[in-house]
């Protein structure tokens, strides 16, 4: 995931390792127990991935092992946008709030084996796979989800007017990617998802991510509470504050996403600067925890897929990488929910259609959560 020329090695054998070591507006209302996205992880997993280089014999087929797939060009048919053919990518990277097992204790609610999400983003990387842009599409954003057939063969009719993380919980990856699609005209060539047990141990086995804040945030809700400074956070704390929206901003989940764009960064920094290189036993557990965390779209199902996406990404530092939100307005008949504003995501979607730079008209005067700035990479 990033420029360093650093050659790959190859993973060994784990008994051979070393020791390890809104714009402004009316302010939304709180709500009760949130189901919270964790995709900032799935967008770095596949970076994790990589570092490990092509193993071989028992560690090779236990990584192999790990990995989940879904089959999203068989659910969804022909009925898709064309797939745009100018050495450019389009990722859909979600975050899933699994409600079973380890998750239900790290998201709430109960135990009941369901999933949602909660955002996503559409990770465009340019001809070159030097720089990539990333959009993120709220999950209170009201939407025409449109009809779609999950990856179970079972039709789900359309619905309009529902908030966007509905498709998901609806019909899973294809859903979400169906509605993707039908928003922005643009196919999206990969999926890629993360759960929320997998994000917390990833940080832990990367020994924690680096942020600074520039004020204190104050969250019992996400069990947040840090002073303005620099801070080494842990799995546990870096959870709560990519699930935090009432600590900073104006509440809303547009500010959280802020947080979440601010957090990327600073993942995609600390895995290059971790020294998994000279660690073996980091290096291990990293592709271990990465490939059980991560869902992937059939065509990455195997390791050597995933090795190949991944070193086509990872010339792509954090300072060549631009996150925006997708433009959207508050609803003025519901402040928990947000509108498209059809004409400047327009301006969007032709944007990453045409491999060209999203123009800064495109965000002005939109709404944005106030939380733009409060955590940073050191």
């Amino acid at each position: 995931m990033s420029a360093d020329s650093t050659p790959e090695p190859g993973i060994p054998d784990p008994a051979q390792t070393g020791p390890s070591r809104r714009g402004k507006g009316r302010r939304r209302k709180p709500q009760g127990r949130s189901r919270k996205a964790l995709l900032v992880t799935a967008w770095t997993a596949a970076g994790v991935v990589v570092l490990g280089g092509v193993g071989a014999g028992y560690v090779y087929f236990k990584l192999n092992g790990n990995l989940k797939s879904v089959d999203i060009d068989q659910a969804l048919g022909n009925d898709r946008p064309t797939k745009i053919d100018n050495g450019s990518e389009n990722i859909l990277v979600l975050g899933s709030d699994t409600r079973a097992g380890k998750n239900r204790k790290l998201g709430g609610g109960t135990d009941d084996g369901s999933a949602r999400s909660d955002t996503a983003m559409i990770v465009h990387v340019y001809e070159g796979h030097r720089k990539a842009d990333v959009v993120s599409i709220p999950r209170d954003t009201l939407v025409d989800r449109p009809q779609c057939t999950d990856t179970k063969g079972t039709a789900h009719p359309a619905a309009s007017g529902v908030m966007f993380n509905e498709a998901y919980s609806t019909g899973g990856a294809a859903c979400a990617v169906k509605t993707v699609e039908s928003i922005s005209g643009i196919r999206m060539d990969h999926y890629l998802e993360v759960d929320f047990e997998g994000f917390q141990k990833l940080v832990d086995d990367l020994g924690g991510v680096q942020v600074s804040t520039t004020r204190a945030i104050a969250d019992p809700q996400s069990h947040l509470h840090l002073k303005a400074g620099t801070h080494t956070l842990d799995g546990q704390q870096a959870l709560g504050l990519v699930r935090t929206r009432h600590g900073v901003g104006d509440g809303s989940d547009l500010g959280r996403i802020q947080l979440q764009q601010a957090f990327v960064k600073a993942l995609m920094d600390q895995v290059k600067h971790v020294g998994v290189f000279s660690n073996p036993k980091k290096l291990y557990d990293l592709g271990d925890t990465a490939t059980k965390s991560v869902t992937t779209d059939s065509d990455l199902g195997s390791v050597d897929s995933l090795i190949d996406f991944a070193n086509g990404l990872k010339g792509i530092s954090s300072s060549h990488m631009k996150m925006v939100t997708m433009p959207v307005r508050y609803d003025p008949a519901d402040p928990n929910r947000v509108l498209l504003e059809k004409s400047k995501a327009q301006l969007v979607w032709n944007a990453l259609k045409n491999d060209k730079p999203i123009p800064r008209s495109a965000t002005e005067g939109t709404a944005t959560g106030e939380a733009k700035g409060v955590v940073n990479a050191p």
